[in-house]
C-alpha cells in the first residue's frame, strides 16, 4: 500500500524520511500542537505552498523550462473561487463552478502559452511567460467590476467552513470544533492527495520522459519522442496544479486581490524554495516550503527576543533589529544555497548513496 501511495519513489535517507514524518505529523496535528491564529495561517500556507511549488518543480525540475507565468495560473484558482462565490453566494455549486471554471481557464492558457512559446530556448522563453504573467496582473488590477481591482475580492465560504459555524460547543484538547478547523483538514486532505499525485506522474513513463527531455532534449527528439508535446503536456499539468493550490488559498483567506496571488513576490519565493528544497524532487517542495514559510513567519519574532537579549551590546542588538529579518532571510537562503547546492533533499540523498 505504502508503495503504491509512494509511487516507489521513497525517501532514500532516513534523515529525509524521519524529516518528511515530521512534518506529516506536524501539519496533521498543527491546530492541536501549535495553538493560536497566527500558528493555524502559517501552517496552511504551508500546505498551499507545498502543491504550488511541487507544481512549479514539475515544471522546472523535471522538465527543464523556467516559467515566470506561474503565479498567473495560482491567481486564475484563487480569482475563480473569489468570483463565483461573489456572484452566487456560499454555496458549494459556486465553488464547484468557481474551480472548473479556473481550471478550464488555466487549461487553455497553458496551452497556448505552451504552443505558441515551447519552440523558443531557454531565457527568450522565460522572457514570453515574464511578459503574459505581467499583462494579465494588469488586467487583474484594472477590471475592477470583476475582479475588484486593486481592492481584491471578500467573499464567504459555504457555512459549514465558516469560523462562525460550531459541531460541538466543548472544545476538544482546548481547540474548538468549528468551520476554520474543517477547512484547514479539508487543505490538508487536498495537499496531500495533490502532492501524492504529482509524486506519481513524476515516477510514471511519462515522467521518465520528462526528465530525458531535461537532460538532453535533442536525444530524446531522436529516439522518437516529441518533444513539444511532451513539454506542451508539462506546462499543461503544472497549471492545473498551480490552479488547485490558488482555490485553497482563496478557500482559506476568503479573500483575493493582485498581490495576493498574483505578485512576483510569490514567484520569487516559489523559485527560492524550490532551490532550497532542492529541484527535481516532489519531497523537496515539502521540506523547502516548511522551512522558508517558517522562517519568513517566525524570524521577527526570534530577532526580536535576540535584540531584547542583546540589549547590553548596542551594535549587536542594531544587528538583531526585527527591521532587518529580510537581511537575515537573505544570509539564511545564502548558506542554504552554499551547503545544499542541490537542496536539502538532493544533499540527503547524495548523503545516503555514499554510505
Amino acid at each position: 500500500m505504502l508503495t503504491r501511495l509512494l509511487s516507489n519513489d521513497y525517501p532514500r535517507s532516513r534523515v529525509l524520511a524521519v524529516l518528511l514524518i515530521a512534518l506529516l505529523i506536524a501539519l496533521a496535528g498543527a491546530p492541536f500542537l501549535f495553538p493560536g491564529v497566527k500558528a493555524l495561517n502559517v501552517a496552511a500556507k504551508v500546505l498551499v505552498f507545498i502543491v504550488l511549488v511541487a507544481s512549479f518543480d514539475l515544471l522546472l525540475g523535471y522538465t527543464g523550462i523556467v516559467s515566470f507565468a506561474h503565479t498567473m495560473f495560482f491567481g486564475i484558482g484563487a480569482y475563480g473561487v473569489a468570483i463565483a462565490t461573489t456572484r452566487m453566494g456560499p454555496t458549494w455549486e459556486a465553488l464547484a463552478l468557481g474551480v472548473l471554471c479556473s481550471l478550464l481557464l488555466s487549461f487553455l492558457l497553458a496551452l497556448l502559452v505552451g504552443l505558441f512559446s515551447l519552440r523558443v530556448r531557454a531565457i527568450f522563453f522565460a522572457m514570453i511567460t515574464l511578459a503574459v504573467a505581467s499583462a494579465f496582473l494588469t488586467l487583474a488590477s484594472q477590471l475592477s467590476d470583476i475582479t475588484g481591482g486593486e481592492d481584491g475580492l471578500s467573499f464567504k465560504v459555504p457555512e459549514v467552513l465558516s469560523p462562525s459555524f460550531e459541531f460541538s460547543d466543548t472544545p476538544f484538547l482546548g481547540v474548538a470544533l468549528d468551520g476554520r478547523l474543517l477547512c484547514y483538514y479539508l487543505l490538508f486532505a487536498l495537499a496531500l492527495v495533490l502532492l501524492l499525485a504529482m509524486l506519481r506522474i513524476v515516477n510514471s513513463p511519462f515522467g521518465r520522459v520528462l526528465q530525458a527531455i531535461r537532460e538532453n532534449e535533442f536525444r530524446a527528439e531522436a529516439i522518437g519522442y516529441r518533444v513539444v508535446v511532451f513539454r506542451t503536456t508539462s506546462s499543461i499539468l503544472s497549471a492545473l496544479f498551480a490552479c488547485l493550490a490558488g482555490t485553497m488559498l482563496a478557500l482559506w483567506l476568503r479573500y483575493n486581490g493582485p498581490d495576493t496571488s498574483l505578485s512576483f513576490e510569490i514567484m520569487m519565493d516559489v523559485l527560492l524554495i524550490v532551490v532550497i528544497g532542492g529541484m527535481g524532487t516532489i519531497y523537496g517542495a515539502a521540506i523547502g516550503a516548511a522551512l522558508f514559510l517558517v522562517a519568513q513567519s517566525y524570524l521577527q519574532d526570534l530577532l526580536r527576543v535576540g535584540h531584547q537579549a542583546a540589549s547590553s551590546l548596542p551594535w549587536f542588538a542594531t544587528l538583531l533589529s526585527p527591521d532587518r529579518w529580510l537581511l537575515w532571510l537573505g544570509v539564511l537562503f545564502v548558506l542554504s544555497v552554499y551547503y545544499f547546492p542541490t537542496g536539502v533533499v538532493g544533499r540527503l540523498r547524495a548523503g545516503r548513496a555514499k554510505v
